[in-house]
């Protein structure tokens, strides 16, 4: 039997037994995913943030609904420079077309750096429409070229809200189907509800705020699905090959998703902030400083969503999964504890779960003090490095 060396220096000991190099900071674990972050029991934290969002999203769609934009309800839409034109002075002129002015949405937009107001009201017919444009003319003295009219049917809306259903409808079963074929359905189910969640909760911010939903928010709205898809398979991913990884042990599956989101959560933040930070420029500097309206109406909802799905990707996916997953028969009779602490490090880095499990007999047990429970876990190098001497073999003569 070779005899265990003791002269191991403690960093090098860290190493070997799971811990992070002493001296790394915490910036540094999270570069080399060494963290041993316990996602999973902080999981009712942020399904508790999830629900408050959820609840407050229905009440608002039930009290006030979406503004919807004038390609969704149908209608009429003026532009006109504002530079000698006041929003009184329009709404004085829809008036005298007899036109309820109480109605009518007037707003300032900036374009290129000129200010006109966008004026919406119900569908007119094409006479009303000419003589609104003409008076808008007189008053903002300018010529009836410099005006822009648009006029959009309601059954025009109604067939836009139809396609883009259909397309969400079509896209989730593919989605679903995929990932059942890839990975199982449990993972597709999960990924699938972490869609929806964060589709609700941008929903949820346009009708609290009132923004205006145009096309070009239902065409983000599509875009935050396959973001939030993407970020949930790289977690799912990982998840996948440490159950295989895990396969002999006993082990819990709230373990195999701690120590894959720990492996991972590296990669997730570097994935949302390379996404993250070009939609706030165009929000900052595409929206805010050149005016950019419909930049503003496509970007907006992006980055809602871009953040909503790095977070449904490990508090909504991921617990979802672990519940299905742990009402298997595999899982179900399970009863051991949930790695936290340094035992979820060591299996982040590659520890053994049989160690672990031994150095927590010893504790239990009463055997042994921490330093022995310790050197169980965490063996030498030359206690790792070394093996008995294989028998020779008899030479056949």
């Amino acid at each position: 039997m070779t005899d265990v060396d003791t002269s191991m220096s403690p960093s090098a000991s860290a190493i070997i037994g799971g811990d992070a190099p002493l001296g790394r900071s915490v910036w540094g674990r999270l570069y080399h995913g060494e963290t041993s972050i316990d996602f999973m029991g902080r999981k009712w934290w942020g399904i508790g943030v999830s629900a408050l969002l959820i609840v407050v999203t229905i009440i608002s769609l039930v009290a006030q609904g979406l503004n919807l934009g004038l390609d969704f309800k149908g209608g009429v839409q003026w532009e006109v420079p504002s530079a000698k034109l006041t929003e009184a002075q329009a709404r004085d002129v829809l008036t005298a077309n007899g036109i309820n002015a109480a109605d009518a949405k007037i707003v300032t937009v900036s374009a290129s750096g000129v200010e006109r107001l966008r004026i919406q009201t119900s569908e007119q017919p094409a006479a009303v429409r000419q003589k609104v444009t003409n008076d808008l003319a007189k008053a903002a003295q300018v010529d009836e070229k410099e005006i822009s009219s648009n006029s959009v049917t309601s059954s025009w809306g109604s067939e836009i809200t139809k396609k883009a259903i259909r397309a969400l409808v079509v896209f989730i079963i593919l989605v679903a189907l995929f990932i059942s074929w890839r990975f199982e359905w449990s993972m597709a189910v999960s990924a699938i509800v972490a869609m929806l969640h964060d589709v609700l909760i941008s929903v949820g911010v346009y009708s609290v705020l009132q923004l205006e939903v145009t096309p070009a928010t239902v065409i983000a709205f599509l875009t935050i699905l396959g973001f939030s898809l993407y970020d949930t398979i790289v977690v799912f991913d990982k998840v996948n090959e440490n159950t295989v990884r895990f396969a002999g042990a006993r082990l819990p599956y709230d373990d195999v998703i701690n120590v894959s989101m720990n492996q991972v959560l590296m990669r997730s933040l570097n994935t949302s902030l390379a996404a993250i930070l070009p939609v706030l420029s165009l929000l900052v500097v595409g929206a805010g400083l050149l005016g950019a309206i419909s930049l503003r109406e496509f970007a907006l909802a992006l980055f809602v969503g871009l953040i909503t799905g790095s977070y449904s990707s490990i508090f909504i996916a991921s617990p979802l999964l672990a519940w299905l997953k742990g009402r298997s028969p595999k899982y179900r009779n399970l009863r051991a504890p949930r790695a936290v602490g340094i035992d979820l490090q060591r299996l982040v880095l590659g520890g053994s779960p049989a160690a672990r499990r031994e150095a927590q007999r010893l504790r239990a047990v009463g055997h042994g003090d921490e330093t022995h429970a310790a050197a169980v876990v965490a063996p030498t190098a030359h206690a790792v490095l070394t093996h008995p001497p294989r028998p020779r073999k008899k030479n056949r003569r």
